[in-house]
């Protein structure tokens, strides 16, 4: 008897205990009583056993497959038989106690039944069998691959042809892991292997053994469960105790392993199928996820692509099997034949597997490290997975199926890349002679490596070349069919893109019809309003954007290289500014080419080094903008870090030729002690002071490298070729030293030292070089404010006093042994990518009075030897006030100690003195023969200062005033410069004080209180006669700055000189100051020979002094080693002339970023003392 069912219905059946079951009905009988499918189901079941049975139900549902549930109380021997025709198979279910089994028989197709006759269109959709079985238990594919042994199809057989198929059931009580699967896949065991259901029988142990080699492996890493020691946890389980306490202590509150594994993993379990994907987590995975607190990785789990069962599957035929323990001996284990699969043949494509020991599964040729190791697979197959994940040529290529010709197969394969297998694009010739499109090459190169992929061999980019001409002709040649339904010309391959317009252009012209008469339609009509693309989630955008993204994507493979986010953000930026966007316009395209919305790395840094910022202030700037402005417009510390290293000394390498004595010769020298090279003997003490300094030649170099761009620039304005100029390159450097005095501070700690200091430094102030014609220097760059900050650069830092002459010599000596080389050798220096060799000069010229008697060796500056150029003393200088010439140098004074050592005519004290001309120490540092424009103007200020003293109190009347009447002199003049011109009184003479008190509008104020109208005009003609000679040492260059001024010196500096001698003979009876000797004597000498005073004073030094001081505050720290160190690094960098050009640049944001953070106005100018004898 035959039931049909259709889609859609529904049959219930409860049969109460000891009822039989109705019998069967006739198709004919079934229509006769009108009764619908559902009963003639239920008369359709034959009763084998009167036994008792609660409830059968059959449910299929629309267009899904059957789901059968049968229940039977257990204990009973219940055997029950229902047969029906399901989906055109004849289905048996028989029950015993708690063991269900079911049998499935081909339907007959011979029979006469209602099913057989029925047309195509009305059966079942699902009507292949192997899909409704395992639709039972969620398996997502089975493949119907016939077996090897079968030769001829097998015969389809009715239940009533059967007997004694359905006689050999076995009613077996035991439960086994496959007995839920024999269920679902007809309940036959491994007794009725014999006939037409053998297939099935062989498909229930593949998916036996298959389920149970997934149970052995963890979900996440593939690995076998048995390898790892530890617990095993379930995947799809909740969390346990512990677990869950050591999750929610670090912020996790799940309490499930799937969300925890989605969030650590990234791995979606809640779609795992039991028959494709394991049940279990090892131990290591479990480690991982708590480690990571729940919510993130700290290790690198690739998590293998679990894929269905099929005939070729990794895991049910292995090369060896790893799924039992293998000993020291190898015992090979007997599989029956009936288990076994048939033998492959030797060229059958397979995905092999080497499951080892210590091998992790994963699938053959997946990037994904699943469950197998890398095998051999079929070069086709190879290439469609370089086209799927490299080349992605397949809308682009022509594929060799479209010759419409029946050519041989190797002549089609010289057509064929053999990257792609398409048909040749724009071929190359590799120099192993194979054939590649020039795109998939070069993609090819670039994902795995410049090789060729059909020999290995080394294929550079740069050695494909095009075929011969010959083949090129050939392969254009070729016939293709036009792919193009109701088309079917036969084209060639040259002409074949441009057919493919033709029909384009046709279609647009149809589609531009049909769009004209859709305007007038209504689009949307009714349901849900279409939202806007910003209120969709990401996975909507995505959605809604496929087809864009994919035409985006195909232009961008086929016309800039597969550059996709260069055509994206290049779209974004013309809808930018076809809406006068500008800004976002111009800030996107500063992210595209690279600048970004922020501000270089060196202009950061130039803020940070300009405005006085320490690390820790710029970085809660940084960290406050970017909070903000949601922008990264400072750029962070590490980034400042590393454009400091190129600025600092010991980054650039030099060579001297010859190497420097007594100096290494490594280059990456930075900050060091500078009590190193110090060569002390066995009775000195270590020097109780602090002190950093940079290697003399390292920071010489620095500075070069640094004014790089200048040189150049120099040699391209004379005219000079850059190859030619190399050599004869001369640097003249300005050397500059003076003490700060108190420079104490509350903080910091270290070793007892006096809180005085001493700063060393140079400036470059000229290079040349040789011109090739004439052999003359021609200069190709001068600094331009010689006596500025910004270009003395400091060499060297130490807490120690200027008038300690041992802590100082011990100190500069090693400095004084550098120096000294340098000037015996030349430096080879890369300058605009060549070598160039360097020679430099030293010129001792920033030093005040103290520390150039303190260097040359000399008596202080109250000894009766008044000068360091000349051997005059005060008494003759006071005489004879202009007429004195430069007498002294460095090696007069080296000999002059000697005889003071030695004295070797063995005489007294006074005698010896007289002979030595006032050398009493041993000089040690050489000092150029000129006066220090800056102090000695601060000394004739303090000079005339005291002059507009004694003539307000009339000294040249009176005889040894006492001190209170010179204090209330100097109370009335300090009284009327405050209220005239806003003069405060100062404690020591400095720069800017100076500079206005010289001046004749001071004097007209002096002169208010000065009783006498002969003694007005005689100050009044002195300051006149000052301001005529003060530029002429003061001026960088008075040769231009001041031509008539230098004429009328001697003129000037005599009529100066009488006035002293004879007006104010009261004061210069017989005594002079120091500087005023010098500049009445000596300057017009000094200028004829070196050109200028003003260029080499030391202004920029002492300017320089009072950046120590707040360099100082700025870098505040608790020892003064580092405390120093940060000085001087900070100090170089604010000297640094590539740092400069940026600051020009943004000087005023400079200037109001310092304003926003450090509003505290610092004093413009330190107190700068100067030693000045008293009268």
């Amino acid at each position: 008897m035959e039931t049909h069912w259709r889609s859609g219905s529904r049959a219930s059946l409860v049969l109460p205990c000891g009822e039989d079951p109705p019998g069967e009905l006739t198709p004919a009988e079934t229509e006769k009583q009108g009764k619908s499918p559902a009963d003639t189901h239920a008369h359709s079941l034959s009763c084998l056993s009167q036994r008792r049975v609660q409830q059968v139900k059959y449910t299929e549902k629309q267009g899904n497959e059957g789901d059968c549930q049968i229940k039977a109380s257990q204990g009973e021997n219940v055997v029950r038989i229902i047969k029906g025709w399901i989906d055109g198979r004849h289905y048996s279910v028989c029950t015993t106690g708690s063991k269900i089994r079911c049998i499935m028989v081909e339907e007959k197709l011979e029979t006469d039944g209602p099913r057989s006759s029925m047309p195509a269109e009305l059966h079942h959709p699902q009507s292949q069998y192997s899909q409704w079985k395992f639709k039972l238990f969620r398996v997502r594919s089975m493949e119907k691959v016939p077996m090897p042994s079968e030769i001829q199809p097998e015969k389809d057989v009715s239940l009533e042809n059967s007997p004694p198929a359905v006689s050999k059931i076995e009613l077996d009580n035991g439960g086994g892991p496959g007995s839920v699967m024999k269920l679902c896949l007809g309940g036959k065991s491994k007794e009725n292997v014999e006939g037409p259901g053998r297939r099935v029988d062989e498909k229930l142990e593949e998916m036996e053994t298959h389920m149970n080699h997934l149970r052995c492996l963890c979900r996440l890493c593939g690995i076998a469960l048995r390898k790892v020691k530890g617990p095993v946890h379930e995947v799809h389980g909740d969390l346990d105790d512990a677990t869950k306490g050591a999750l929610r202590r670090m912020g996790c509150k799940f309490t499930g392993w799937p969300e925890v594994i989605l969030k650590v993993f990234k791995v979606d379990v809640t779609e795992d199928t039991e028959s494709v994907h394991p049940l279990s987590l090892c131990h290591c995975c479990w480690k991982v996820a708590i480690r990571g607190g729940g919510v993130c990785s700290l290790s690198r789990t690739r998590v293998p692509e679990w894929k269905p069962h099929s005939s070729l599957c990794h895991l049910c035929s292995p090369k060896k099997c790893s799924f039992q323990r293998t000993g020291r001996k190898r015992r090979r284990k007997t599989i029956p034949r009936a288990q076994s699969l048939a033998k492959r043949s030797r060229w059958e494509h397979v995905d092999h597997i080497a499951v080892g020991e210590r091998r992790i599964l994963g699938a053959v040729g997946d990037r994904h490290h699943g469950p197998v190791l890398r095998g051999w697979r079929k070069p086709s197959i190879q290439r469609e997975q370089w086209v799927r994940n490299i080349t992605r040529c397949q809308k682009d290529h022509l594929s060799t199926k479209l010759i419409s010709e029946k050519l041989p197969v190797d002549f089609l394969f010289s057509f064929a890349c053999l990257v792609c297998d398409h048909l040749l694009f724009d071929p190359v010739q590799s120099p192993c002679g194979h054939l590649f499109c020039r795109s998939c090459i070069i993609k090819y190169n670039h994902v795995l490596g410049p090789q060729c992929p059909a020999c290995n061999l080394p294929c550079a980019p740069a050695e494909l070349t095009p075929p011969a001409k010959a083949f090129l002709s050939a392969l254009h040649s070729l016939p293709l069919l036009c792919p193009r339904g109701g088309c079917g010309e036969h084209v060639r391959l040259d002409s074949f893109k441009t057919h493919c317009l033709d029909h384009e252009l046709n279609e647009k012209d149809a589609n531009k019809q049909s769009s004209e008469l859709n305007k007038y339609l209504l689009a949307n009509k009714g349901g849900r309003p279409r939202q806007h693309l910003l209120s969709l989630t990401r996975r909507a955008q995505k959605h809604r954007l496929r087809d864009l993204k994919n035409q985006v994507r195909v232009f961008a493979d086929k016309e800039e290289g597969g550059d996709l986010k260069s055509v994206c953000l290049t779209l974004f930026l013309l809808a930018l500014r076809s809406g006068n966007e500008h800004r976002q316009a111009d800030e996107l395209e500063a992210l595209m080419q690279g600048r970004g919305f922020g501000l270089h790395p060196a202009v950061c840094l130039a803020i940070r080094v300009n405005t006085f910022l320490s690390c820790s202030q710029y970085h809660k700037m940084y960290r406050t903008v970017k909070a903000t402005s949601g922008r990264q417009i400072f750029q962070p510390l590490h980034s400042l870090r590393a454009a400091e290293k190129e600025l600092l000394p010991g980054f650039h390498q030099f060579e001297w030729q010859p190497a420097l004595k007594n100096v290494s010769t490594s280059w990456n020298v930075g900050i060091i002690n500078g009590l190193s090279g110090w060569a002390s003997s066995v009775d000195d003490s270590l020097a109780e002071t602090i002190t950093r300094r940079f290697r003399y030649d390292v920071a010489l170099v620095s500075a070069l490298k640094d004014m790089e761009e200048d040189i150049m620039e120099g040699l391209r304005d004379i005219g000079m070729e850059d190859s030619a100029c190399t050599s004869g390159f001369s640097v003249m450097i300005k050397e500059c030293c003076d003490g700060m005095g108190d420079v104490s501070e509350k903080h910091g700690g270290g070793p007892a030292v006096p809180e005085k200091a001493v700063r060393f430094s140079f400036t470059v102030m000229s290079v040349s070089v040789l011109a090739d014609d004439d052999g003359g220097e021609v200069t190709i760059f001068t600094e331009p404010k010689p006596n500025s900050e910004l270009s003395c650069k400091p060499l060297c830092l130490m807490f120690v006093d200027e008038s300690d002459h041992e802590t100082l010599t011990a100190v500069l000596g090693p400095i004084v042994a550098e120096r000294k080389a340098m000037k015996e050798s030349r430096l080879i220096l890369s300058i605009g990518g060549l070598p160039r060799f360097f020679r430099f000069h030293f010129r001792g010229t920033g030093y005040d009075e103290k520390m150039v008697r303190e260097m040359e060796g000399l008596e202080a500056s109250g000894s009766t030897y008044v000068c360091t150029l000349c051997d005059s003393t005060r008494a003759e200088a006071s005489q004879n006030m202009v007429l004195h010439s430069v007498t002294r140098c460095h090696e007069e004074n080296l000999d002059r100690y000697e005889i003071w050592r030695t004295n070797p005519f063995s005489e007294s004290v006074d005698e010896l003195r007289d002979r030595v001309k006032g050398v009493s120490a041993k000089p040690f540092l050489e000092t150029q023969p000129t006066l220090d424009a800056l102090h000695c103007e601060i000394g004739n200020a303090t000079e005339f200062y005291k002059i507009f003293q004694d003539e307000i109190g009339e000294l040249y009347q009176k005889v040894n005033p006492s001190r209170e009447e010179r204090r209330s002199w100097r109370a009335a003049l300090d009284k009327q410069l405050r209220q005239k011109l806003k003069l405060k009184p100062v404690m020591r003479m400095n720069g800017n004080y100076a500079r206005r008190l010289m001046t004749l509008e001071t004097v007209e104020v002096v002169c208010d209180l000065v009783p006498s109208e002969e003694r007005r005009e005689a100050l009044r003609e002195l300051m006149r006669l000052y301001l005529q000679m003060k530029p002429v040492w003061r001026a960088t260059c008075p040769a231009k700055e001041c031509p008539d001024q230098v004429c009328r010196y001697s003129f000037n500096s005599q009529h100066f000189a009488d006035l002293l001698s004879s007006t104010f003979k009261y004061r210069y009876n017989g005594k002079i100051t120091n500087y005023l000797h010098k500049t009445l004597a000596h300057v017009p000498e000094i200028i004829e020979k070196e050109g200028s005073i003003g260029a080499w004073a030391s202004e920029g030094n002492e300017s320089a002094n009072k950046l120590f001081r707040r360099f100082r505050k700025m870098n505040a720290r608790q020892s003064k080693v580092f405390e120093l160190e940060d000085v001087l690094k900070h100090h170089w960098l604010y000297t640094s002339k590539y740092l400069q050009k940026f600051m020009e640049a943004h000087k005023d944001s400079a200037k109001a970023l310092q304003a926003s953070i450090d509003p505290v106005e610092m004093p413009d100018d330190e107190n700068m003392s100067v030693e000045v004898n008293a009268v």
